[in-house]
């Protein structure tokens, strides 16, 4: 059987977070065209509502690349995901990246809140991006720290709302490969509707 592989790209967005790295629109519109040609699927063009430059440079790809998907970072908050969607609109096609910290560390630390409060944050916000796009990206930020059992509620909870893509960071480094591996065996085994996104 045949799988297709996507290539999502987020130089724009994670890759300007190099120390002394900093592109201004122009450079950031010449380095998607080229990605595109390079035949890139997916392409995460920023975080419009981090400023209003970076608002402009994702519109600005949005209005220009013809093939690839243009995708735009959002947190679970209102706001943003509607920020992003404004500067995704002239895309052809488009995707907006939401998502939440699901260890218990973001959620006691970061969010001063719960497991079921940051669920129903989750979910609210896949519906939301989904008033938008069909094309919703979920992550759950901290996956590498977070309980597997917890992470397969989110997660089954995210697809069911809408999430078309799954994005399961180990944002701190904080897995062995063998771990990492082992949280998504438990995922795909643990979340009955996984089949139902990327």
């Amino acid at each position: 059987m045949s799988q297709k592989v996507f290539i999502f790209d987020t130089t724009l967005r994670d890759g300007e977070q190099v120390p002394g790295c900093k592109l201004n629109a122009k450079e950031k519109l010449a380095l998607a065209v080229r990605l595109e040609e390079l035949g890139v699927d997916i392409l995460e063009a920023g975080f419009p509502v981090s400023s209003p430059g970076d608002f402009e440079s994702v519109n600005q790809i949005a209005k220009t690349l013809k093939n690839t998907v243009v995708c735009g970072l959002s947190r679970a908050v209102q706001n943003d995901i509607e920020v992003a969607a404004a500067a995704l609109k002239p895309a052809k096609r488009f995707r907006i990246h939401t998502g939440i910290g699901t260890s218990d560390l973001h959620i006691k630390h970061k969010f001063n809140s719960t497991r079921e409060e940051i669920i129903e944050r989750a979910i609210s916000a896949v519906k939301l991006a989904r008033n938008f796009t069909d094309d919703v990206e979920f992550y759950a930020e901290d996956a590498g720290r977070t309980d597997n059992e917890y992470l397969a509620r989110v997660i089954e909870a995210v697809v069911k709302a809408g999430a078309t893509t799954l994005n399961i960071p180990d944002t701190t480094g904080y897995c062995l490969p063998y771990q990492y591996q082992a949280k998504m065996e438990y995922l795909v085994n643990n979340v009955p509707n996984i089949d139902k996104a990327i």
